[in-house]
């Protein structure tokens, strides 16, 4: 693949990229700034077989709390997708004195309706601290399936810890997944979610 050359533009400013075997399609971005949510209410649909959203600089406002997603299949009336996920973590602090891999098992859900964590340990609302990473969501307007969705997420924690959690799961309903919900689990937060497409 050739070299791509984005000339210092921000990621959401982007309107195509290159990305493996596809190509990334931006249809939107938010910014909260001391907002209780961000939601995805157009654009998810059956344009485009893979939807990717990309977490930066996710801050929370609120100290010690997990940032969490939820689907609908009403076009953001409800958030109460029926899932059941599975998330595990790798952690490293800043003194190397402490790491750890380890299953999240308190953190997973199993035919729940609640919203799904992206991580097991808590972002901080020290001015310098924030989160960032992926949700990647499959075929959402299929009426035929559940829909799969992987999560990856790092945030820094308080006391200088690197998290990265991974997660996975499927929304168990063969109805069509068309909005997105993103929030804190109590509190608000800033930060830019933006979406793509996958051609």
């Amino acid at each position: 693949m050739p070299l791509i050359k984005l000339n210092d533009r921000s990621i959401k400013d982007v309107t195509s990229l290159p990305f493996g075997v596809g190509t990334l399609v931006h249809i939107q971005s938010q910014t909260a700034s001391n907002s209780a949510s961000i939601s995805f209410t157009t654009g998810i649909n059956s344009t485009y077989k893979e939807y990717q959203f990309y977490f930066i600089d996710i801050h929370a406002r609120t100290n010690a709390v997990r940032f969490q997603f939820n689907f609908s299949t009403d076009s953001g009336s409800n958030y109460n997708v029926t899932k059941t996920t599975t998330l595990f973590r790798a952690v490293h602090d800043e003194a190397d004195a402490y790491t750890e891999f380890a299953y999240s098992s308190s953190y997973d859900l199993a035919q729940q309706t609640t919203f799904a964590f992206f991580g097991d340990h808590n972002n901080s609302s020290t001015a310098d601290k924030n989160a960032g990473g992926t949700l990647t969501l499959y075929n959402p307007a299929s009426t035929t399936y559940v829909k799969h969705f992987l999560t990856q997420f790092n945030n820094y924690e308080s006391g200088g810890y690197s998290v990265i959690s991974y997660g996975a799961g499927y929304g168990n309903t063969t109805s069509a997944i068309n909005a997105v919900q993103f929030k804190m689990a109590s509190g608000n937060f800033d930060g830019t979610i933006a979406m793509f497409g996958v051609l």
